[in-house]
């Protein structure tokens, strides 16, 4: 029997054949959409889901699509489904922290501001998605905020003998003036196993002398310019100066004592933070034959103010010191320009020049894009500089250099010539690392490469030093100081209160309904805390630095910097499998109220499968129910297993669509349904690329075709057999 007259469907792009079985159609590949995938339909079937009005025309809640922004501003098709079947959408990953913050933590919020506008003029509303998740952060951005301070060394080679501050004895230095007592006390200084000096004026100290440590004498070359510096901080606001023995022609000379170009005073002032004393001595400062000089740090301004100086810190250099090796890379520190250097291997824009804000010192880094992970070919992406003369046979060289990357990485050296050498992988982060790499010359080396294929991320690289020694006369290891978890905590804090307080102020007037904190729960039912162990690259825990109430600062944040109207939501996964996870959740949301916020509703994810027990469904929806709030499903999808199901599939695919929003609507009272949330359009390889792969979870094909779920669907929100409506024959003879 072959089909004629058939009714005209506009939404299937498909190809009519005879087929051996009459109640069957064949699929044959459409030449303007590719590959049919999925199993023959009945005819009926297709002729039936054809005639369905759009899935929105069945419903009187919220209808959501779960989409990607930049499909539906791209794909004709795409957004046309869209359009026609939904009431609200749900950026899949775009409204999240880490597509719109960058590394400086500034929001662009120009791509969600085209896809708003876009879906007004559609008449759609768009579902805030999502504010606080410990997944698809900027964690780059969240922990270089709370990464160590990096504390530079000093610019060059300590004259000044601290010897007998380290031993404790004071030996060559004076404690002219002691005040209340100065002493060298242990794990005091910048960091934990760190000493420091520590000085405490009288109770009736005024004068700067009253408190007075004096140096050693320092050997100089009075033609020479000098540097001293060292760290210090005070219990209380404190103040102080250095001044000079008969050496200087001004034994106390107001200075600008940060080296900043600002103004010069007789003294600095301190705080109970650590910060940098740094001058110059020109050779105008010294009299005439001065061949040493001594300095005194006078404390003794204030009375009753404790002072702390780290020891590793105290400096002297000669900033005219010949220099001690010579570097065998024409161009190390950038300051200018990165003219030495050429890209070898990588991206276009691998290689370019970072400014004074992305230097480890100076005005420049070189600034290197890797967009690879391939641990094993880390010459992918390779930067190269020629050496100024080819290396000596036998002869130890060392190179030596500052790196740090915008999240966690790693970097080799290698060299180029007959034979070469390579350095093993070491990791970089975002703080500051000087590395070190010593090997024995063969002849034939001509040039250093830096390998930084193996992990995908930005890095930058300043202060490169290649000698011809076993000390690589680069720079002064920097002090990294770690944040206490106090501090931690504030900072965090803000990170989280400029993010949402500026999300809502800035969507006040366009998006009324947000997932203001997702997936807060383990699988058990208590609550993450961090320490999960996620590795991803865009992991970060709020909680881990906030605590339990991170939630209840997000919604009071999210409540008070939004609209008093606008539905808020807390939102988790696989609430129908684990029902102790559903019960920790709403004994979350229980605390969350009691400290004073307002959660609107709870949303249930839903991505399932044919095999998830309907029992539980039902147990879920009765204890949501239970909760009193709004209830959204808020991620629905039915994996099959496969990329191309069988008939049978897509009709229990079906079904199941249809059991999960008849037991919504049956168990969620109707004042509490605030609708149902499909998570995906099509099963299109592209909607699929991250998300369930080789899988075939919506209700269209991958050729944008209805499927037998899509009447699923429809029925379920009618709550009918739509198609029994149906008038005239599906299939004329």
């Amino acid at each position: 029997m072959k089909y004629k007259n058939i009714l005209p469907i506009a939404a299937l792009s498909l190809m009519f054949l005879s087929s051996c079985d009459d109640n069957l159609m064949d699929w044959e590949k459409d030449p303007e959409h590719g590959a049919v995938t999925g199993a023959e339909l009945p005819l009926e079937l297709v002729e039936k889901i054809g005639r369905y009005e759009p899935l929105k025309n069945y419903t009187n809640f919220v209808l959501g699509n779960g989409i990607g922004a930049d499909l539906y501003m791209s794909d004709a098709a795409y957004r046309k489904i869209v359009n026609e079947n939904f009431d609200e959408v749900t950026p899949g990953y775009a409204m999240k922290h880490g597509a719109m913050v960058n590394s400086k933590g500034e929001i662009n919020f120009a791509t969600i501001d085209a896809f708003i506008a876009e879906t007004k003029k559609a008449g759609l509303k768009v579902f805030g998605h999502t504010l606080v998740w410990h997944s698809n952060q900027n964690a780059s951005y969240l922990n270089s905020i709370i990464a160590p301070t990096v504390i530079p060394g000093s610019s060059g080679t300590n004259i000044l003998d601290i010897a007998g501050l380290k031993s404790g004895a004071f030996t060559n230095w004076a404690r002219n003036n002691p005040g209340k007592g100065i002493s060298v006390v242990a794990n005091s200084g910048l960091t934990s196993t760190s000493q420091a000096v520590q000085l405490q004026s009288s109770a009736t100290s005024s004068a700067a002398y009253n408190l007075q440590l004096t140096s050693p004498n320092v050997p100089i070359n009075a033609a020479h310019n000098y540097e001293i510096s060292f760290y210090i901080k005070s219990d209380v606001a404190g103040k102080g100066r250095l001044s000079f023995n008969a050496s200087l022609t001004n034994q106390y000379p107001y200075k600008d004592w940060y080296a900043t170009g600002g103004s010069w005073t007789e003294a600095f002032a301190t705080t109970s933070s650590w910060q940098q004393v740094k001058i110059k001595l020109a050779p105008g400062d010294f009299k005439a034959g001065s061949t040493t000089f001594q300095f005194n740090i006078d404390l003794g301004y204030l009375p009753n103010v404790t002072y702390l100086i780290d020891v590793n810190t105290l400096a002297v250099v000669d900033l005219d010191a010949p220099v001690g090796v010579t570097n065998l890379v024409s161009n190390g520190k950038f300051n200018t320009d990165i003219n030495g250097w050429s890209k070898y291997n990588g991206a276009t824009d691998a290689l370019s020049l970072a400014g004074a804000a992305n230097a480890y010192e100076g005005n420049g880094a070189m600034k290197v894009v890797n967009a690879t992970s391939d641990a094993a070919n880390q010459w992918k992406t390779q930067i190269h500089s020629d050496f100024t003369s080819t290396l000596t046979l036998d002869k130890d060289y060392t190179i030596s250099f500052m790196i740090r990357s915008e999240a966690t990485g790693s970097v080799r050296c290698s060299t180029t010539g007959t034979t070469a050498h390579y350095q093993g992988d070491q990791a970089t982060s975002p703080t500051w690392k000087l590395i070190e790499w010593k090997f024995k010359g063969n002849g034939t080396e001509t040039g250093l490469n830096f390998d930084l294929g193996g992990t995908a991320g930005t890095y930058y690289i300043d202060n490169v030093v290649v000698s011809d020694g076993s000390s690589s006369g680069g720079a002064t290891p920097p002090v990294n100081i770690d944040k206490t978890d106090a501090e931690k905590t504030i900072i965090i804090g803000n990170a989280m209160a400029d993010w949402i307080t500026k999300m809502m102020a800035h969507y006040k007037t366009s998006v009324f309904a947000w997932d203001v904190v997702n997936e807060p729960m383990k699988e058990d039912g208590t609550l993450r805390n961090g320490t999960e162990g996620d590795t991803a690259t865009d992991y970060f825990s709020w909680i881990k630095y906030l605590g339990k109430d991170y939630a209840v600062t997000a919604f009071k944040l999210a409540r008070t910097n939004g609209n008093a109207t606008d539905k808020l939501f807390i939102n988790d996964y696989n609430l129908e499998s684990r029902l102790d996870k559903c019960d920790g959740l709403i004994e979350y949301v229980k605390y969350i109220e009691s400290k004073g916020a307002t959660v609107d509703g709870i949303g249930t994810q839903m991505h399932i499968s044919l095999t998830t027990d309907k029992d539980k469904i039902v147990q879920m929806f009765q204890k949501l129910a239970a909760s009193g709030k709004l209830i959204k499903i808020s991620e629905l999808d039915i994996r099959l297993g496969t990329a191309t199901p069988t008939v049978e599939q897509q009709a229990s695919q079906a079904a199941m669509y249809q059991y999960v929003i008849d037991m919504y609507k049956k168990y969620i009272p109707a004042a509490q349904q605030y609708g149902i949330t499909i998570w995906g359009v099509s099963d299109s390889v592209k909607e699929h690329e991250f998300w369930l792969p080789n899988e075939s979870p919506n209700l269209w094909d991958a050729n944008y075709v209805r499927k037998h779920a899509y009447k699923g669907t429809a029925d379920g929100l009618a709550g009918k057999d739509v198609s029994t409506g149906f008038s005239g024959e599906l299939v004329k003879k």
